[in-house]
């Protein structure tokens, strides 16, 4: 599924786009008092760590934000969608990113959504 944008579209999604350089500005104005070099290298550092954790099969919890953990991904049967041409996937390992219930009603209560609690057995419950 392919989705096109306008370019008012276009500017509004990086509008609210946040990338690693902006971050770094953004907390060097708030922290004026650190050299902007000094905060780079912080979070160059906890971005390092984090892969590292990551890729020695790991997981990472920030509490009130969310957690990082592998999920498994079989191999699976396929096709080229051009040329049609069957094929098995290679098995791989995927990042998953689970939020916290703190950023979860952030987003929630931003977007005018209320939360609702469920009462089911979630699997990933408690992993928080």
């Amino acid at each position: 599924m392919s989705v096109i944008f306008n370019q008012t579209e276009a500017a509004l999604l990086l509008k609210n786009m946040l990338i690693k350089s902006q971050l770094i500005a953004e907390i060097s104005k708030k922290l004026s008092y650190l050299p902007e070099r000094d905060i780079a290298l912080s979070i160059n550092h906890i971005v390092t760590k984090m892969g590292d954790v990551l890729s020695e099969g790991g997981r990472i919890e920030i509490r009130g934000f969310g957690s990082f953990c592998l999920h498994y991904r079989p191999p699976r049967r396929a096709h080229n969608p051009k040329t049609g041409e069957k094929l098995v996937t290679e098995p791989k390992h995927a990042v998953h990113f689970k939020p916290g219930k703190e950023l979860r009603e952030q987003v929630n209560a931003s977007r005018h959504i209320p939360l609702t609690e469920t009462s089911g057995g979630d699997a990933d419950e408690g992993e928080e």
